[in-house]
């Protein structure tokens, strides 16, 4: 399983309205949102878990598509370096 990394969502974004825009591309398994924890409104990024080639092709849809006033930006998630 592959995990997206999906920037530039809008403030009201939710889980339902993320998984409709990448289950086009093939089977979500996973969607992590980030919330705002005073007003609990979308931080403006998410994590999306996908098979691999069905993450290729959401990736190559989605990067750069407008979603309202902004372009997303969909990439494959880097893994974090040792933090000291």
């Amino acid at each position: 399983m592959k995990r997206l990394f999906v920037g530039n969502l809008p403030p009201d974004a939710t889980e339902a309205t993320v998984q409709a825009m990448f289950e086009v591309h093939g089977t979500v398994r996973s969607i992590e949102l980030a919330h705002d924890i005073f007003t609990g409104k979308c931080k403006g990024f998410a994590f999306v878990g996908m098979e691999g080639h069905e993450a290729r092709a959401a990736q190559t849809a989605l990067d750069g598509s407008i979603n309202g006033d902004s372009f997303l930006k969909v990439r494959f998630e880097q893994p974090r370096r040792g933090r000291r």
